[in-house]
């Protein structure tokens, strides 16, 4: 699957860099099931996702559960490749914020 792997998060709409790496460099993994996790500030979740096929584009649709300073979060969002090594994305919280990512992969 294209998306497994390691992503940095490098931008977001709604937060900045120093808040984006406050406590880790901010990313998304992603297993070959389409399943992972994510960090960006203080906020953290894990993934259920999979790949749906529309008839122009391809792209990891998720939902995720996990925390957002402390307290208990949720949402959805999706992934999609602009190019082999870049993600353009969107998290969403349920009933709150949704911003727009973009996210490069990590080269090990």
């Amino acid at each position: 699957m294209k998306y497994t792997g390691d992503w940095r998060i490098d931008e977001m709409e709604l937060w900045e860099a120093d808040y984006l790496n406050m406590e880790v460099e901010a990313f998304i993994s992603i297993d070959e099931r389409g399943d992972g996790q994510f960090q960006f500030g203080l906020v953290s979740g894990y993934i259920d996702g999979e790949v749906i096929k529309r008839k122009t584009e391809t792209r990891l649709e998720f939902t995720w559960e996990g925390n957002d300073e402390c307290d208990e979060a949720s949402g959805s969002g999706w992934l999609q490749l602009r190019d082999d090594d870049t993600l353009d994305g969107e998290i969403k919280f349920h009933g709150g914020d949704r911003s727009s990512l973009v996210a490069t992969r990590i080269k090990n």
